[in-house]
């Protein structure tokens, strides 16, 4: 609404307003004369003589009743423009109602408030969840490092390394990648055969630098690269390289399912090797070539793939999600049998959404546990002054409720308060018209209603 419009109504309410006192005065007056008194014997009177009154419920045949002419809205605003001027609709308040309204108001957007506000109970189950992520990660899943047998860490991800060679048997994968279905253009181990020189690119680290393994960017990168005959990479320089590999060119698939098949089958082969898949879009952070980090003032890039090289890759990735997932689990269960044990619905205390409609908390207490569980985790790398100490699923999920916390505070919640404001608001406003339209139609039952 214009502030144009906005004026006129105002205008109008004034004017309404000042006329509705007018005739309160004149019925007043009238009234102290005593000429309701005399109705009323008049109408005992009459009744006294015979003479039968008419009721007040009857209706008046159409073709006896008076005219009443409704004015246009432009008509009212152009009356109320002249009779009082531009005029504030806070001036029909005194200074006393005002401040209750101001109270009203207050108090509606605190009762919002309170629908999103942790209790005590809230808060136990976001730390609980957050401790107890944090204690297995520290404890169970540990910092891989290279041993006798290979790399070892913690209980945990000892079992899942041991669950993955057992799915995936290194001896039936080398077996695998020899075969014609897993061979890929992207697999190229060092510069030897190619055409533009990829910086790092070794046996060890050519898994890291191609995109094409990456979990995630290798169903992108990887199918495009099978069907074109090319490699991408981002080299230990930061470098973006896509190149064509001619020597590999009987590699290549034109068709997508046969890409994609080959690209899962080539992952499947390198799983379980001594330098496996990296971990999801670890190799972007090639591109960071900026910080001075440490007493070799190594670079972001350089710390990511000191870290694959000392054996965090994707199997580790999977045992540091476990933690993660734990949080998920220990705050939604807790937050479903807590709205469970309030009264609520099992139906509608499934914790699935993160609708803040449904499940007004659920969003907040995630996010409270995994910032809970990622400050433990900062303190583990702090204290260890060790990279690989760092829980790359955990911050992953950080990063992921930090952003919905942030946006819902700053934007969505806002929005969504004065939607419910309004909405009781319009409730009651819509109650009043209604009470408005009944009085009306009382009034004019007896008339002949035009609207100008």
């Amino acid at each position: 609404m214009s502030k144009k419009s906005e004026q006129k109504i105002d205008n109008v309410f004034v004017y309404e307003d000042m006329e509705l006192k007018n005739l309160q005065k004149q019925y007043a007056e009238i009234d102290e004369s005593g000429i309701d008194l005399c109705i009323a014997q008049s109408e005992a009177l009459l009744r006294s003589l015979g003479y039968e009154l008419p009721s007040v419920n009857e209706v008046t045949a159409l073709s006896d009743r008076k005219v009443l002419v409704v004015p246009s809205f432009d008509e009212l605003s152009a009356k109320a423009q002249i009779s009082v001027g531009n005029n504030s609709i806070e001036d029909l308040f005194t200074e006393e109602e005002l401040k209750e309204n101001a109270a009203a108001i207050k108090k509606l957007n605190h009762d919002y408030n309170m629908i999103h506000h942790l209790d005590k109970y809230d808060v136990i189950i976001s730390a609980a969840a957050a401790i107890l992520g944090a204690v297995v990660d520290i404890v169970l899943v540990g910092i891989p490092q290279k041993g006798p047998a290979g790399l070892e860490a913690g209980k945990l991800a000892d079992y899942v390394r041991k669950k993955f060679d057992e799915k995936f048997s290194p001896e039936e994968m080398g077996k695998l990648a020899n075969s014609k279905e897993s061979k890929v253009p992207f697999d190229a181990q060092d510069n030897r055969k190619t055409k533009t020189y990829v910086d790092g690119l070794s046996a060890y680290y050519h898994r890291m630098l191609s995109l094409g393994h990456d979990p995630i960017l290798g169903f992108v990168f990887g199918l495009y690269d099978i069907m074109h005959g090319t490699m991408t990479t981002i080299d230990k320089s930061g470098h973006i390289v896509c190149q064509v590999m001619e020597v590999y060119s009987e590699r290549k698939e034109t068709e997508i399912v046969s890409a994609l098949l080959k690209q899962i089958i080539h992952f499947k082969s390198d799983i379980t090797t001594s330098m496996g898949l990296p971990a999801p879009l670890m190799g972007l952070f090639n591109l960071c070539q900026f910080g001075s980090i440490g007493e070799e003032e190594q670079t972001v890039a350089e710390i990511v793939q000191g870290m694959y090289y000392e054996g965090f890759d994707f199997i580790h990735f999977c045992a540091q999600s476990i933690p993660t997932i734990l949080i998920e689990l220990v705050t939604r269960i807790g937050y479903a049998v807590k709205r469970i044990k309030e009264g609520n619905k099992v139906k509608d205390s499934i914790p699935i959404s993160l609708n803040r409609e449904k499940h007004p908390k659920l969003a907040t207490m995630l996010f409270i546990a995994h910032t809970g569980a990622t400050a433990v985790n900062a303190g583990k790398v702090y204290f260890t002054k060790n990279p690989m100490a760092i829980n790359y699923p955990q911050w992953i999920a950080f990063a992921k409720y930090s952003y919905k916390q942030l946006k819902w505070v700053l934007v969505a919640k806002p929005v969504a308060r004065l939607k419910y404001v309004q909405g009781i608001l319009d409730e009651e406003l819509n109650m009043v018209l209604y009470e408005d339209e009944l009085l009306f139609n009382e009034y004019t039952r007896n008339y002949l209603v035009v609207f100008e």
